[in-house]
């Protein structure tokens, strides 16, 4: 296989602990954690959000830590400081020193700093973010794909694949194994890291290589739960037009989905923003959720660690779960309407929710 460049000598970023590692420190006795995959300032206010709002519920003794990779795209002095002035005390932020020569699905020299992440946490949150390399699943990159983070990418590969394992390596012995019931949610690009990390694939465009569609203009005029994004935003008529699109999702494993289901539709509203999504499907991964017409997966789940879920779209924002948060969809809508009004309770908000009441059993 082809070696990646990738490395990640691990070092501690701690906002609230000076210069001491949070992970085997005294500050980490007595408390639980989850980790944060690319603790943006808006990743960290969105989580932030979740909590305050008790959309997602966690106990008093819960920290979060946020862990990145040093040479990614973005500035987390921003996070550091974002933290410091939320006045938030169980807030911690690990940084990695990226370093050439290793490979992305393998043991490497951030294999120990790994397992000591894995080890003193109960569970990860992958967020949503750019297209993923193509080079990582072996394909030629599609100019409809846009790569901005190339080193964000390999680090959370990479740590996925430490957690999971995957077809790169049919030795390999996931982390998980020690403990198989730590929890993984995976947002958007957290879904299609997921796959990718354990050996599947992706579409590039959906819109031009599942429908054949090659126009903002012909995508508006197909099924709408066949629209992945809001593809209004492309014409430039209106630039108050909310950024995702709202649509119907198909359940294909129940029994895996029951405590999302509970209070919703067999067919709940979900608010999307991609235009990639698993193809080839990952080790040990099963497709829980696809769109109406089957062509798109939704969720992914694992067939062996049951608190691994993933979601091709987005439950985080907060303006879900507001009623007093009014948008529109279409140019120049006259009116305008929350998520609440259009899907209330058992149509969508019901079902969103679930996933975060999910997310907060991972201290039980």
């Amino acid at each position: 296989m082809k070696k990646t460049a990738i490395c990640f000598i691990f070092q501690l970023l701690s906002v609230s602990l000076s210069a001491q590692q949070y992970f085997g420190s005294p500050a980490a006795l007595g408390h639980r954690s989850i980790v944060l995959m690319n603790p943006t300032e808006n990743n960290l206010s969105t989580v932030f959000n979740l909590i305050d709002n008790h959309i997602l519920t966690l106990p008093d003794d819960y920290n979060l830590v946020g862990f990145y990779c040093r040479s990614q795209a973005y500035d987390f002095s921003v996070s550091a400081d974002f933290i410091r002035q939320s006045g938030r005390t169980n807030v911690f932020l690990h940084a990695c020193v990226y370093q050439t020569g290793d490979s992305v699905f393998s043991e490497n020299s951030c294999t120990k700093d790994f397992n000591l992440v894995f080890s003193g946490s109960e569970g990860v949150i992958f967020f949503g973010g750019p297209d993923i390399p193509p080079t990582l699943y072996g394909q030629e990159t599609s100019l409809l794909t846009e790569i901005t983070d190339y080193n964000r990418h390999t680090f959370e590969a990479s740590f996925l694949f430490h957690l999971l394992g995957g077809y790169q390596d049919e030795n390999y012995v996931p982390l998980l194994e020690q403990k198989p019931d730590y929890r993984i949610l995976g947002i958007c690009l957290g879904m299609q890291t997921l796959n990718v990390a354990t050996g599947g694939t992706l579409v590039q465009d959906i819109p031009s290589m599942v429908y054949g569609l090659k126009s903002a203009e012909q995508i508006l005029k197909a099924d709408p739960d066949a629209r992945h994004r809001n593809y209004n935003t492309n014409l430039g008529t209106d630039d108050e037009l909310l950024w995702g699109y709202f649509h119907r999702i198909k359940i294909t494993l129940p029994e895996r989905m029951q405590f999302l289901l509970q209070g919703s539709d067999e067919h709940p509203y979900v608010l999307s923003s991609h235009h990639q999504g698993a193809d080839r499907i990952g080790k040990g991964l099963m497709i829980a959720a696809t769109s109406m017409d089957s062509k798109v997966v939704e969720a992914l789940v694992h067939e062996k660690y049951p608190h691994v879920m993933a979601f091709q779209f987005h439950p985080e924002p907060s303006f879900l779960y507001q009623a007093e948060t009014r948008f529109h969809s279409l140019p120049n809508q006259p009116s305008l309407s929350s998520f609440i009004d259009i899907y209330p309770g058992n149509k969508g908000e019901s079902f969103n929710r679930n996933i975060w009441k999910w997310m907060g059993e991972v201290y039980k």
